[in-house]
C-alpha cells in the first residue's frame, strides 16, 4: 500500500477541519456519543479487532506486541482486506484520521492500522 500521512485522534478529542475524512475504527459505537457530536464520515466496524481479541487484550500495554501481531492475522481476512483498501483508497483522496475510543494513544488498534496503511 502507498505511503500516506493519516492521523489517529480518540473521538474525545475535538474534531478540526483539517482532520479529512475521520474513520471510526471500532466495534463498537462509542457511549454519550450522537453521530453528530462525532463528526464521523464513515465507521467501519469491520476493521475493528474481533470481540475475543479486544477481551484477551483488554487494553492491557504488556500484550500490545501480541495484540499487534494477532490483529495484523485477523486483518489478513478478505473482508478485512477489503476495508483496508477502502482506508487506503480514502487516504490517497487526501487527509484521513482513524478515530478510536481507547484511553491509551499509543497501544490501540487505530496505531496498528495507521502503521499498515504507512508500511
Amino acid at each position: 500500500m502507498a505511503r500516506h500521512q493519516i492521523a489517529i485522534k480518540r473521538i474525545y478529542e475535538t474534531p478540526e477541519k483539517d482532520d479529512g475524512t475521520r474513520v471510526l475504527v471500532e466495534r463498537l459505537w462509542p457511549r454519550g456519543f450522537t453521530k453528530e457530536r462525532a463528526h464521523i464520515d464513515l465507521w467501519l466496524k469491520e476493521i475493528a479487532p474481533s470481540n475475543d481479541l479486544r477481551h484477551w487484550f483488554n487494553h492491557e500495554p504488556a500484550k500490545f506486541d501480541e495484540f499487534r501481531h494477532r490483529y495484523e492475522e485477523e486483518l489478513k481476512a478478505p473482508e478485512r482486506q477489503a476495508a483496508l483498501k477502502r482506508l487506503n483508497d480514502m487516504a490517497l483522496q487526501g487527509p484521513l484520521t482513524l478515530v478510536y475510543s481507547a484511553h491509551d494513544s499509543e497501544h490501540n488498534n487505530a496505531v496498528v492500522l495507521r502503521d499498515l496503511l504507512n508500511h
